[in-house]
């Protein structure tokens, strides 16, 4: 992990240049910010702009750290055609299922990419299960899968507590959208890693049980 394809160059590029403009221009920054009353009232280009906007820097060093790391195992698999329609996805589909549960919240703002790199960590898991992660405060090395599952279920958890200024709808519905266009791409997956599969669905059903019942 780690190499620099282009298509991750220019991702990385265009979200310092987009967030540092939101840094020094705080009129550009509300007008492209995530707010569930502006997407409401019909401005949906903030569903995609918010995705290039950060907080400040070390919330954009943060997700593009993370980015870097991840978006070389994708581009392995499946090339970086495929790799930049997972990242804007799981953003599309993050930022939709934030509106999905804050639509009547008209004060509810959010931004950042982190719903993308959500579903770029776990396409990357679901293509290599197996590979190993190393978090700096566990010294021993997390098998992919049981990260993916941890983070999805604190995701779940942090939703249904509001824990913290995080937009963990948007890291889970990143990671979904992360999970079924890996799938879309690579349906063999269903024939060679069945279980993982079936594994890395586990929290995707509980959240949906959970909202059908009322309970998130």
């Amino acid at each position: 992990m780690g190499d620099l394809d282009v298509v991750t160059l220019i991702i990385i590029g265009v979200n310092v240049v987009i967030s540092f403009k939101g840094f020094n221009d705080r009129a550009f920054f509300e007008k492209y910010k995530f707010n569930s009353a502006a997407v409401k009232r019909g401005e949906k280009l903030r569903i995609i702009s918010s995705g290039f906007l950060h907080v400040d820097t070390a919330h954009l060093f943060l997700n593009m750290l993370t980015l870097y790391f991840f978006a070389d195992v994708v581009i392995a698999s499946l090339g970086s055609i495929s790799f930049l329609l997972i990242y804007l996805i799981s953003l599309l589909l993050g930022n939709l299922l934030s509106y999905y549960f804050h639509k009547d919240e008209y004060h509810y703002n959010a931004v950042g990419a982190s719903g993308a790199v959500s579903g770029v960590i776990y396409a990357a898991i679901l293509l290599y299960p197996d590979m190993s992660l190393y978090m700096f405060f566990i010294p021993i090395p997390i098998p992919a899968y049981v990260f993916g599952i941890g983070y999805m279920l604190y995701s779940i958890y942090g939703m249904k507590n509001r824990i913290g200024n995080i937009g963990h709808d948007a890291h889970f519905g990143g990671a979904v959208g992360g999970y079924i266009f890996t799938l879309i791409l690579v349906p063999q997956l269903f024939a060679t890693s069945l279980f993982m599969v079936i594994l890395l669905a586990v929290p995707i059903v509980l959240l949906f049980f959970l909202q059908k019942t009322g309970k998130i």
